[in-house]
């Protein structure tokens, strides 16, 4: 359950603060944001602390989910609210005061400009940050996997500090509920062609990680697998298909090269050939399958303008 605490009006930028606990340091980002933004939302996803009440406190829009939904169902329900305030311009940032709410006019302004209806911010476009050695190995690995599997170029796949257009706000909704939903923005970027712009941005790490960092990166990667299937499904089913046909292939040529020259049927070989041939035409075709639906499903969104492919929440 969402209640939203204020009446509907205009507002031309909107800062969206999803938050989970973060009452130490919630009221002095919202604050901070305010001076460069015309609302800020902070989205209390089932916070057991004042999280909240503070940011009630220092004039936020504050909708409150009844319990922890993920980062996924928060930014749903951020950007739920901001289609409703009529948001030409939106900037997503943490609560935790990692990024710095003086970077958000360096964040929004190719927006403005018209030049782009994302924009990342990025830790490694200009490395600036101090960034732990662990974090900056964990976040280049799922920045390499998330790229090659979206087929979106970005320098920081893992950053949660980013900024929308109109256009982008209207057309994005989450399938991932957790921290996967990160990456989820370049799959969701290849889907709807729009526009991707990275800016520089310094990342604060005063404070240790709030989670372990090994079992993090593994969900992670498993999202990032899981979105490949359902966004890319030629390239993960199809791809894999083919690789597995061309090993059966070349086993296949093993095992007659083998009768040719010494008369003798390596007959495990053999089937193990037409296994792994028979798996990979399946799975070629499975994924050109899904490839055909998934473009059906793309063309009735366009000539409805609406994402069918992800459930609406707003209802």
């Amino acid at each position: 359950m969402v209640t939203p605490t204020e009446t509907i009006v205009e507002h031309r930028t909107v800062a969206i603060i999803p938050a989970y606990n973060e009452e130490r340091f919630i009221a002095s980002v919202v604050l901070k944001a305010q001076k460069y933004v015309d609302k800020v939302i902070v989205v209390d996803d089932g916070s057991t602390d004042s999280t909240a009440e503070l940011a009630e406190r220092v004039g936020a829009i504050v909708l409150r989910h009844d319990s922890n939904k993920g980062k996924g169902g928060a930014l749903n329900t951020g950007f739920r609210k901001a289609r409703e305030l009529g948001a030409q311009v939106v900037a997503l940032l943490d609560g935790d005061g990692q990024h710095r709410p003086d970077d958000i006019p360096h964040m929004i302004q190719p927006i403005l400009d018209g030049r782009s209806d994302m924009v990342v911010g990025s830790r490694y476009l200009e490395l600036k940050s101090e960034i732990p050695l662990y974090r900056r190995v964990g976040q280049v690995a799922i920045t390499f996997f998330t790229r090659v599997s979206s087929g979106v170029s970005s320098t920081d796949s893992w950053s949660g500090y980013r900024a929308f257009s109109q256009r982008a706000v209207q057309c994005i909704r989450f399938r991932e509920g957790g921290w996967g939903v990160d990456p989820e923005f370049q799959f969701l970027a290849r889907e709807y062609g729009l526009r991707v712009t990275e800016v520089p941005i310094i990342a604060i790490y005063d404070e240790p990680a709030k989670r372990n960092p090994i079992p993090h990166g593994l969900r992670t990667l498993n999202a990032i697998v899981r979105l490949a299937g359902q966004h890319r499904p030629l390239l993960v089913l199809g791809l894999s298909g083919m690789i597995t046909i061309l090993m059966g292939f070349l086993m296949g040529l093993w095992v007659v090269n083998r009768y040719t020259t010494r008369h003798e049927l390596a007959i495990g070989i053999a089937l193990l050939s037409a296994m792994l041939s028979i798996m990979g035409t399946l799975s070629l075709f499975t994924g050109i399958t899904l490839h055909s639906v998934r473009g059906f499903i793309m063309d009735l969104e366009n000539s409805m303008d609406y994402p069918l492919s992800v459930k609406d929440r707003d209802g």
